[in-house]
């Protein structure tokens, strides 16, 4: 695909935009099922079972649309693993765990710090120009995400030894994802965002197996907990809705914005948690919270309306030479 243009999509960049924030919302119910199927298995044997059921959509996709594996140069290769190991496997594992060790709340949010992240290597991978707009809404956006996690007061809390490792698997998770952000987007330009997605969970799965070994697992009890029918339907929901359809959605909306964009739009992620949380697992809310809820989804709202840039980009150019 050296050389070939790719041209400028029609899609409307606000409808992009959404489909990026739709995706993300859906996330936000993770918080809610993870933390129920913690009582029967570890946060690692999640993930690992999530995607194991997920391959029963990748790896069809991945033989129907196998013509365009070809398409992809060791650069390509690399991001495949970085979005798989990274962003779907050890993030996902650091996110479980840290709901599991630190408020759900600071959890959700203290990683939605992740546009730091996919900033910088949205400027150095995909060589992408940062408008002053953008900086403006990133600021707004991550006052509004310190709102969300702090409220009004100051920064306290999380000095216990509990809430400190939530607190650290939460940032942990958003250097993968927002990483993530920029090498899914350097792929959805190149294969099509269902090839995306099969490829993010295939590659991770036995990644993810080798870590579930290295934990000696109780596999007759892991059998025990998967015979009841709670648990079952939990695990199937979190896999389809939360994992599968939210990733579809974003990788369709990736296509059409900047990485750097997309990013905040995700910001719709502990927005939609916070709120889920409060409402069932009865999480206490603040006003200075319910404010920054409002100031991310603004956020997104102008994101939406800022202008796409025109400019045909060629696969064989700066993007394919930056990895």
């Amino acid at each position: 695909m050296n050389g070939r243009v790719v041209k400028t999509r029609t899609r409307r960049p606000y409808l992009s935009v959404w489909l990026i924030a739709l995706g993300a919302a859906m996330w936000g119910l993770d918080a809610v099922f993870i933390v129920a199927l913690q009582r029967h298995m570890s946060s690692t044997q999640i993930v690992f079972l999530e995607h194991l059921l997920l391959a029963l959509f990748s790896v069809p996709v991945l033989i129907w649309k196998r013509h365009e594996l070809k398409r992809l140069n060791i650069g390509d290769w690399i991001a495949v693993l970085f979005i798989a190991w990274g962003g779907s496997a050890l993030a996902s594992i650091l996110f479980a765990v840290g709901l599991q060790h630190g408020n759900a709340n600071v959890v959700l949010v203290l990683q939605k710090l992740q546009p730091v992240f996919a900033v910088l290597l949205a400027a150095s991978v995909l060589k992408e120009r940062v408008s002053r707009g953008y900086w403006l809404l990133l600021l707004a956006a991550l006052i509004g995400a310190y709102l969300l996690t702090f409220g009004f007061g100051p920064v306290t809390g999380i000095g216990a030894a509990g809430r400190l490792v939530g607190a650290l698997c939460a940032l942990g998770a958003a250097m993968l994802w927002g990483g993530s952000t920029a090498m899914g987007k350097r792929l959805v330009g190149k294969v099509s965002f269902s090839t995306v997605t099969a490829l993010r969970f295939a590659a991770a799965l036995p990644f993810l197996f080798v870590i579930v070994e290295c934990e000696r697992p109780d596999w007759a009890s892991l059998g025990v907990a998967l015979t009841m029918w709670p648990v079952i339907a939990n695990l199937l929901f979190q896999t389809i809705v939360p994992s599968l359809l939210s990733l579809l959605i974003y990788y369709k909306g990736l296509n059409g914005v900047k990485a750097s964009h997309a990013t905040i739009a995700e910001l719709a992620f502990p927005a939609t948690g916070l709120l889920l949380n409060w409402l069932i697992l009865h999480e206490t809310i603040t006003a200075g919270q319910w404010v920054g809820f409002a100031v991310i989804w603004l956020a997104v709202f102008q994101m939406s309306r800022l202008p796409k840039d025109k400019v045909r980009r060629s696969m064989g150019g700066s993007i394919q030479a930056s990895l």
